[in-house]
């Protein structure tokens, strides 16, 4: 039980936090472009990588903090969903090449990000 209870508390964290985020990042840049989830999904996709070796293969936390913060808060905080959705009312809108280069963009910068999250964490706790 403590597990679900872990998991839910994290989520609640994570959706709040993507809400200030993408809120604040479409404040700063507006709303011509998917900014705020594309932040959130870059972000969360190198956190994932970089504490996937933190909570596993460095410090071996419990399974209540590594789903808590995993599974729960990085879960929360990304989206796609709403990735799905801003692509597909490109897509209606007639806006195909921003639609296209919104899905090669986060594709690739989320699985880059993971990638450079995993790389920077076993440089710095794994060497």
């Amino acid at each position: 039980m403590s597990i679900y209870i872990a998991i839910a508390l994290g989520g609640s964290a994570g959706a709040i936090s993507r809400y200030w985020v993408t809120s604040t990042t479409y404040q700063w840049f507006g709303h011509q472009f998917s900014y705020g989830t594309l932040l959130v999904n870059v972000v969360g996709s190198l956190l994932m990588g970089f504490l996937a070796v933190i909570l596993v293969e460095r410090f071996q936390v419990s399974d209540e903090v590594r789903l808590g913060i995993m599974v729960g808060f990085l879960g929360s905080f990304t989206t796609f969903s709403t990735f799905a959705m801003d692509t597909l009312q490109w897509f209606e809108n007639g806006a195909i090449m921003k639609a296209l280069a919104y899905v090669i963009i986060s594709v690739l910068c989320c699985v880059l990000g993971a990638w450079a999250g995993l790389l920077t964490a076993k440089q710095i706790f794994l060497r």
